[in-house]
């Protein structure tokens, strides 16, 4: 990202890969008896619920179980519904077996159930042929950035990417062979997108590259915000009036806190405005089985929605995403069951209800307790957690621990996760990692865990911060 600018801080990827690799070791040496001040690493460096401490949904493990283990349909230990999804989706199945590969788009029952869960959500027909599922929604979003970024463009095409922002996206786009361009998420106003910084971004290409697409996140990782309808809509006029392409990935969509706000999805929004906007503006939009209250990182399970693609190009997407044979089979279960899960009325759900009840009762708390804990420490500030995974509160970290973190060689925020980690056993990513602005130190929590976890948590984090502010006044 220092390409296009000067005033973005992003960490070396050693220094993260170091930051994993010191986690690891201090859980061999915790394994092999080392005595430690702590007794174990609480790792929320990742966007993972599951290894955050969260548990999985019984009616998903049940029903993906019944289809790799078919015999399980034979006794009496399941729910009635919990057989039957796992015979229909075993029907939908070459030989009736998850071993078999499916269609390139994915198996076409799944992807009409995902047609289905989309016009329910929006209110407005999907059409399953513009429906493709990939091993997760980067997959997704990395087939349509090769078809929008052309290594040998001259100029280089370049993508308005959010600051900070997911890693992974930026190392997508260079890898490609194009130029990130950033712009900066406003976080005194809660991570706002403003379109007046779209607009500074854009101007800062000029010369430089040739910017096709706008990549947002909403909800936010790792800002944790939601985006209001009116910025929605300044970002899809700033989108068409420039003629660029938007990549809407919105894997955080069931995860909203503020009662204040709501999920609205581009494609719902676009339609609201109507033509010739909704005819024309290009979209590809993202959802995953990984987030939420589903919470299956593991399984491997994306899809991509498109939108007024033109039609002379999609016979080069259908090539593109043919290249792939098929995803992942228990990847796709896992999306037929986020889109059609347990309703009113069937035995699974009340179980279904009482843990996904749970689970969003424990995430409100835990946002509630984030917010107030942080705050109450001196020199950080955290903004409201609207919706996703994450917390990103600010250090306002003093001169001298800055020159500190210098003289060893690492960002500022690094040094004070490797002290955090080292000291107490706790794993967070340091801000540097997604891009801050130049001056800024933060760190990104996952906030996705279970209650008690999250207390800990949040005891070791301020018994460490508030000495390390001490040892560095």
């Amino acid at each position: 990202m220092q390409e296009m600018s000067s005033h973005v801080q992003t960490a070396r990827p050693s220094q993260m890969t170091d930051l994993t690799e010191r986690a690891a070791r201090i859980k061999q040496k915790l394994e092999q008896g080392v005595k430690k001040p702590y007794k174990d690493v609480i790792d929320v460096s990742w966007g993972d619920p599951q290894r955050a401490g969260m548990k999985p949904l019984s009616f998903v493990r049940q029903v993906l179980a019944a289809c790799f283990y078919p015999q399980l349909l034979d006794g009496d230990n399941l729910p009635l519904d919990v057989k039957r999804r796992a015979q229909e989706l075993l029907w939908c199945c070459d030989g009736g077996s998850v071993g078999s590969y499916t269609n390139t788009p994915g198996i076409s029952e799944i992807v009409e159930s995902i047609a289905e869960f989309l016009t329910r959500r929006d209110g407005i027909p999907a059409d399953p042929g513009n429906i493709w599922i990939h091993p997760g929604s980067q997959m997704s979003l990395m087939k349509i950035l090769s078809l929008l970024v052309h290594s040998e463009a001259s100029p280089k095409s370049g993508v308005l990417m959010p600051v900070p922002g997911h890693t992974t996206t930026p190392l997508s786009v260079e890898t490609l062979g194009g130029v990130v361009v950033p712009y900066f998420l406003d976080e005194e106003c809660g991570w706002e997108i403003g379109v007046d910084e779209l607009r500074r971004a854009l101007d800062s290409a000029r010369g430089v590259c040739q910017p096709v697409a706008l990549y947002v996140i909403n909800p936010g990782n790792p800002s944790g915000h939601v985006q209001s309808r009116k910025s929605m809509e300044e970002v899809i006029r700033f989108v068409a009036e420039n003629k660029l392409f938007l990549l809407a990935d919105e894997v955080y969509q069931s995860s909203i806190y503020d009662a204040e706000r709501e999920f609205v999805s581009y494609k719902k929004l676009l339609w609201e405005l109507g033509p010739p906007l909704s005819h024309t503006l290009e979209l590809a939009s993202f959802h995953s089985a990984s987030k939420g209250l589903l919470g299956e990182c593991g399984l491997r399970g994306g899809y991509v929605e498109l939108l007024n693609i033109d039609p002379a190009v999609m016979p080069y997407v259908q090539q593109s995403f043919h290249m792939v044979t098929c995803s992942p089979v228990y990847g796709q279960i896992a999306l037929a069951l986020m889109a059609k899960p347990p309703q009113p009325g069937d035995p699974s759900y009340p179980l279904y209800k009482h843990e996904t009840e749970c689970a969003r009762s424990t995430l409100l708390d835990n946002v509630k307790r984030v917010h107030q804990v942080l705050n109450s420490l001196p020199a950080i500030r955290c903004q409201p957690v609207q919706g996703g995974a994450f917390a990103f509160p600010r250090l306002l970290l003093t001169p001298k621990a800055i020159s500190k973190a210098k003289e060893v060689g690492m960002q500022p925020d690094t040094f004070y996760c490797v002290g955090l980690l080292e000291e107490t056993g706790l794993f967070v990513s340091p801000g540097s990692e997604y891009g801050q602005k130049e001056g800024t130190y933060h760190i990104r929590i996952c906030i996705m865990t279970s209650a008690d976890i999250m207390e800990e948590l949040l005891r070791r984090l301020s018994a460490f911060h508030l000495q390390f502010m001490k040892d560095f006044e």
